[in-house]
């Protein structure tokens, strides 16, 4: 029956461990060693090992008055368990004691026991173990840095409507894509494109693209777009494809606005509209971005926003966050602006092959 005891604790003390209760498992793993080691030793007379016990036991003792009730009760039956072998070894052991602790501990035991089974097991407190005697107040220093800028989730609708407003007064952002992350600055404010280029050290010669939620929008604006591009926009639109196209004043149209001179060059403009639902949404709410990826000019694209916060963090207004990103490299930019008279040039293959975007491009050729 001992034998069996002391099993039940030792199985308390793994189940202990799995909840990462470190504390509660060597709680019972000593429990076990102890109910083991007086059933069978109780008649050798291990006169040291017991005021080892004892020791050990006390300490346990005030560890547990922090937890429960329930292993508190457990370690004062466990200390006068220890005294009674201590008593034993010494030949000074009285029956009536000594039947009295193993039925009061025995008691504690089964019940903490089982109460550690069944709470371990269904992941819920089923049977009460009771409040901490009391409780140690911990200096907690916060040892990680604030946010150096407003870092919002994006599953939050506030958090969508916290990097919007932010972007509408003129801020810029870092926002997720559905390829890497990227900065945004509303095309309303050129100041704020201007700043992108401040924050990733951009040489100006490189063009900034824009994003656009959907393919209506663009068709609102009635650009002098052919049939053919038309098609092919279709099939690419949303994904990780940006059609550079002819510029005009139609841009100012689809909402471009003061940025107009800032984005694509004085030709020509890369239009992209992403697959991911928050940036739709996002740019539902603030109208076309001029977006570039969140990275210092010449360093690995940011695939998460940790690295974006990290790297750029401080040079921002605002972050939303959304965990890893869809791919590790950015969008496959192909250009569209003579389509008609000679097809489409690959000018950077991204996230989706080159061959895929000449299959597209045939296929919708030949129809």
């Amino acid at each position: 029956l001992v034998l069996i005891g002391g099993f039940v604790q030792l199985l308390a003390g793994f189940l202990a461990f799995r909840k990462y209760d470190h504390l509660g498992g060597a709680a019972f793993l000593t429990f076990s060693a102890l109910w083991s080691s007086y059933g069978a030793t109780r008649s050798e007379g291990f006169t040291a090992g017991s005021v080892a016990f004892l020791v050990l036991n006390a300490f346990l003792m005030v560890l547990a008055s922090s937890l429960n009730v329930v292993l508190l009760c457990m370690t004062l039956a466990m200390e006068l368990l220890a005294v009674c072998l201590l008593l034993c070894t010494l030949e000074n052991l009285p029956l009536l004691f000594e039947t009295v602790m193993l039925s009061i501990f025995s008691i504690i035991c089964f019940y903490g026991a089982t109460a550690s089974l069944a709470n371990s097991m269904f992941g819920k407190d089923l049977m009460m173990m009771g409040p901490p005697l009391f409780t140690v107040e911990r200096l907690k220093k916060d040892t990680e840095d604030p946010p150096p800028c407003v870092c919002p989730r994006s599953h939050c609708t506030s958090g969508l409507r916290t990097i919007a407003d932010l972007l509408n007064t003129g801020a810029v952002c870092g926002v997720p894509t559905d390829t890497v992350y990227a900065l945004a600055a509303s095309c309303k404010h050129p100041q704020a494109i201007e700043k992108v280029y401040r924050i990733k050290d951009r040489p100006q010669e490189k063009p900034i693209c824009i994003f656009i939620s959907n393919l209506d929008q663009l068709r609102a604006a009635a650009p002098p777009i052919s049939p053919l591009l038309w098609e092919f926009m279709e099939h690419v639109y949303p994904g990780g494809i940006g059609c550079i196209i002819k510029k005009g004043e139609w841009l100012k149209k689809l909402g471009v606005g003061a940025g107009y001179s800032r984005v694509g060059t004085q030709d020509s403009i890369m239009i992209r509209v992403p697959d991911l639902t928050v940036l739709v949404h996002l740019i539902d709410m603030t109208g076309p971005l001029a977006i570039t990826s969140a990275n210092p000019s010449g360093e690995v694209d940011s695939t998460h926003h940790d690295m974006v916060i990290s790297r750029l963090g401080h040079k921002l207004e605002g972050v939303l966050c959304d965990g890893e990103s869809d791919e590790v490299v950015a969008s496959t930019v192909v250009n569209c602006t003579k389509i008609d008279e000679s097809g489409i040039t690959i000018v950077r293959e991204g996230c989706i092959p080159a061959g895929k975007v000449m299959q597209i491009f045939e296929r919708v050729k030949s129809r």
